[in-house]
């Protein structure tokens, strides 16, 4: 038998987050659709509004197989070769 402690602590390093860009004017922004219902809908309009208000040069969408499941490690190089912004969405 294996007990797991849920009190324990994490194991994960702390990360930082990347810098902000100053302005979304110009910049590319990626979409990773994590294929719950209604997220497409929600990120698209969310692409639609930062391209509209926020100057954002372009929006690309991305999809993962499920919600509970990670993306590729493909998608990620992907998106962080063409993308300076990326989002996802929770929606249900």
């Amino acid at each position: 038998m294996h007990i797991v402690d849920p009190a324990s602590s994490s194991a994960a390093a702390a990360k930082t987050l990347a810098p902000r860009p100053a302005s979304l004017q110009g910049v590319t922004i990626a979409l990773l659709d994590n294929s719950k219902p209604n997220a497409s809908v929600l990120l698209e309009r969310v692409g639609e509004l930062l391209t509209a208000r926020g100057g954002a040069r372009a929006v690309r969408v991305w999809g993962k197989p499920g919600s509970s499941i990670g993306a590729s490690v493909a998608v990620l190089e992907e998106i962080a070769a063409v993308a300076r912004v990326a989002l996802t969405a929770s929606a249900d």
